[in-house]
């Protein structure tokens, strides 16, 4: 069966660390969609409302047929980015036919903006205070907590959930 799985939640949550565990595990490809949005030159953020809709809609139009074939191909998938607006996913959903799971993770806001000092290019404490409001404004899928749990604790929890 092929499929594609969309990790999303705040910045800092883990989303990366843990697409590149999960892909590993079942052999699939991470899709960034933040490298995605750059590359368009569509990642523009607008004050705090984020990048807008309308940008992603944009870059869908160029990559739905690129992941299209992907799956095609049998190649499974994993999305990996904040997914802060539910017609962002619900096009992408309609638009690559495919079976899919989604997931989004969660961690207290401080949490997130402690791993964000860790990177070596951080967002700032600003930034993912307004990404983990605009996610968090909603959820989708099936929700895992990250608190207190090692990126490989998630990666089997979402392995379980999709062999449910």
């Amino acid at each position: 069966m092929t499929y594609y799985i969309i990790i999303r939640g705040p910045a800092g949550v883990g989303k990366s660390t843990i697409s590149k565990l999960l892909a590993k595990e079942t052999k699939a490809k991470v899709i960034q969609y933040d490298k995605i949005m750059k590359s368009f030159g569509l990642d523009y953020v607008f004050e705090d409302k984020g990048i807008m809709l309308k940008n992603y809609l944009k870059a869908h139009k160029v990559m739905v047929p690129k992941l299209k074939e992907k799956l095609e191909k049998g190649i499974n998938l994993i999305i990996d980015h904040n997914f802060y607006h539910k017609e962002q996913i619900q096009d992408l959903t309609k638009n690559l036919d495919f079976s899919n799971f989604i997931f989004t993770l969660k961690a207290d806001v401080e949490e997130c903006i402690r791993r964000d000092r860790s990177r070596n290019d951080p967002l700032g404490e600003k930034a993912i205070k307004d990404v983990f409001r605009l996610v968090s404004a909603f959820d989708f899928g099936i929700s895992i907590d990250t608190d207190q749990k090692t990126p490989q604790e998630v990666v089997e929890e979402i392995i379980h959930n999709i062999e449910s």
